[in-house]
């Protein structure tokens, strides 16, 4: 059997007052996702257990059918293996934003103007990361060069237990006492301050603004963790697959499973991406003996990040025609059976600019699935079939029987 999941980061959100009370989700012209859900089943799915945040990293275990709360260590450390860093039982990593900073005095008094720096780029960032890595660079203490606004910190030996908020929680807010509390907070702030400090003059900010772009003002550490301990995916599914994605978290999941990371030319993470590459790839694997692909297209959570309505539903109807359809075409025709499924692995509405634990709309099929009962892929029409998961780690395993 072959076995595809299209997983549309954040696609999923709230009815908006500018599309007339509906969500990008309804609006978009999106036939291969509607043709899913007509063929097969449609409902909604918990994908944020109790207890736990609603992230992209719990939610897209929940996706690949993991339960987050039996193996989950940390967001970071999973980006962190992504990178290729060797991770040791009692070392602690910490997700290194590079972030645009109001330029009040006082870090208290200073506002998440971009938790992406202007999706600043992985060369300028290196550049920046270095001057970090010059500065504390020790055998306890490492900084490690990510995707664009995204790093790494390793704290060799150390010990959890630091209180973090994701910068992406407090876009257009000011800090007040968000600012890192607990341990190892004297050390974190430490680094803050002094990249406030040297980053106000380093030659990539001065170019960055000169072209009308936000600039790098501070590091910002979020998502401690420590080493991973998930489940190999092709020992619990019976799978060999491989994970397409354009950030380190999915490489990371992907790597801490056993499955095989793909890199696509041009895929970036937001609605620059290039999907027509992801539907390719994903072809591409299949064709080549992969019986799994998760396919991960961080667009409509990025857009939905910014309060980009437009750009939200463009990139909808992106992955429908670029990368459902074409892998779509390619399953019709392949000679065997199949299943796929799309998702989102949480609700990030334009409204708010963060994540949500709302329960999402899923819809899968399999190749011997016959009915079609004209369904539109939506929150709506999901929550109208009155099928409830509450645990969405499960739906891998309904998918691939």
């Amino acid at each position: 059997m072959k076995c595809v999941v299209f997983l549309g980061d954040g696609m999923a959100d709230e009815p908006l007052k500018e599309l007339e009370g509906k969500t990008p989700l309804e609006v978009a012209n999106h036939p291969y996702m509607d043709m899913i859900a007509s063929r097969g089943v449609m409902g909604i799915a918990t994908t944020v257990p109790d207890g736990m945040s609603a992230g992209s990293d719990v939610a897209n275990l929940s996706m690949i059918g993991v339960d987050p709360k039996s193996c989950y260590t940390g967001r970071s450390p999973l980006e962190a293996v992504s990178i290729g860093v060797k991770l040791g039982e009692n070392d602690v990593t910490y997700r290194c934003n590079l972030v645009t900073l109001s330029d009040e005095d006082g870090i208290e008094n200073k506002t998440m103007v971009d938790y992406s720096s202007g999706e600043i780029t992985s060369e300028e960032a290196a550049e920046l990361i270095k001057s970090m890595q010059q500065k504390f660079n020790n055998d306890k203490v490492e900084f490690y060069p990510g995707v664009s606004y995204r790093h790494c910190l390793v704290l060799r030996d150390g010990k959890t237990g630091a209180k973090l908020t994701p910068p992406h929680d407090i876009s257009g807010q000011v800090i007040g006492d968000r600012y890192p509390k607990g341990e190892n907070a004297e050390l974190l702030l430490e680094m803050m301050k002094y990249s406030q400090e040297i980053f106000s003059e380093h030659p990539v900010n001065k170019k960055r603004i000169a072209e009308g772009k936000n600039p790098a003002i501070s590091v910002w550490f979020w998502g401690e963790g420590t080493k991973p301990a998930l489940p190999s995916f092709k020992e619990k599914y019976g799978l060999d697959g491989a994970v397409i994605s354009a950030v380190d978290l999915l490489y990371g999941i992907g790597i801490s499973m056993g499955l095989d990371t793909i890199q696509v030319e041009g895929a970036t993470g937001n609605y620059h991406t290039n999907f027509v590459g992801k539907g390719q790839a994903a072809v591409e694997a299949l064709k080549n003996g992969k019986d799994f692909v998760y396919i991960h297209m961080e667009a409509p959570d990025e857009c939905g990040h910014q309060g980009q309505i437009e750009k939200k539903i463009w990139s909808i109807e992106q992955i429908d025609e670029k990368v459902v359809a074409p892998v779509m075409q390619y399953l019709e025709n392949c000679g065997e059976e199949w299943a796929v499924m799309v998702a989102p692995d949480h609700p990030t509405p334009i409204y708010t600019k963060t994540h949500s634990k709302t329960p999402v709309p899923f819809a899968y099929c399999k190749s011997s699935d016959k009915a079609d009962i004209q369904r539109k892929y939506d929150e709506k029409s999901a929550r109208a079939t009155g099928i409830v998961v509450e645990k969405a780690h499960e739906l891998m395993g309904r998918l691939i029987k």
